[in-house]
């Protein structure tokens, strides 16, 4: 049965985040508050967690799991990052946005796109989920939690538990309900290309969805 731990949405109480990251360690799935909607998430070295996430979610292999982020330079040691890039980068993050990108060697080949060697990778801009990766020291892999069969996210920590209380480890529950998902954009071919119009708004980016 999974944890429900209820976080400050502001000021996460340290403690909290500091079980999370344990319970992350130690090969737990964690069900977490973003600036976009609840996400799932675990250990970037953990085989086994990256596998319950993808049968929850009901994924296959081609599809894109995101690394979220601390800061600029954690996506810079995992993706393959340019000048022109990176003021993109640093022109929106953190927000809400996830930027698909070439994977460097730092990442485990599992999780990138078997096809194009690219990941998606995002800083979001939230306290709870920043604070968890402060705590961890390290990205974690995640996907926006929404299950097989739906459309929209699941918006609310108590709904998750109930639904997901014997396949994940622990909530952290903001007490949000937000239900958007990221704006997706990809940067690896010559012109930005925005594959996912969501809550970050294209024209940030200069770019039209």
């Amino acid at each position: 049965m999974s944890q429900h731990f209820h976080v400050h949405p502001d000021n996460p109480q340290q403690r909290l985040l500091k079980q999370a990251a344990e319970i992350l360690r130690g090969g737990g799935v964690a069900a977490y508050p973003t600036d976009s909607c609840y996400a799932l998430g675990c250990h970037i070295g953990d085989k086994g967690a990256v596998d319950r996430i993808r049968r929850i979610r009901g994924l296959d292999d081609d599809h894109w799991l995101t690394l979220v982020c601390r800061d600029l330079s954690e996506i810079a040691r995992y993706a393959k990052v340019d000048n022109i890039q990176y003021r993109l980068l640093k022109s929106c993050l953190p927000g809400p946005y996830t930027f698909i990108l070439p994977a460097s060697r730092e990442v485990p080949r599992r999780l990138v796109h078997p096809k194009r060697l690219h990941l998606g990778l995002r800083i979001p801009d939230h306290p709870v989920v920043l604070g968890l990766l402060e705590e961890l020291g390290e990205p974690v892999v995640s996907t926006s939690l929404v299950l097989p069969g739906e459309n929209e996210p699941m918006t609310a920590g108590w709904a998750i538990r109930d639904a997901l209380e014997h396949q994940i480890d622990v909530v952290l529950d903001d007490g949000s309900e937000a239900a958007h998902l990221t704006t997706v954009v990809d940067l690896t071919t010559d012109v930005p290309v925005v594959v996912r119009q969501g809550l970050g708004p294209a024209a940030r980016l200069g770019l039209e969805a």
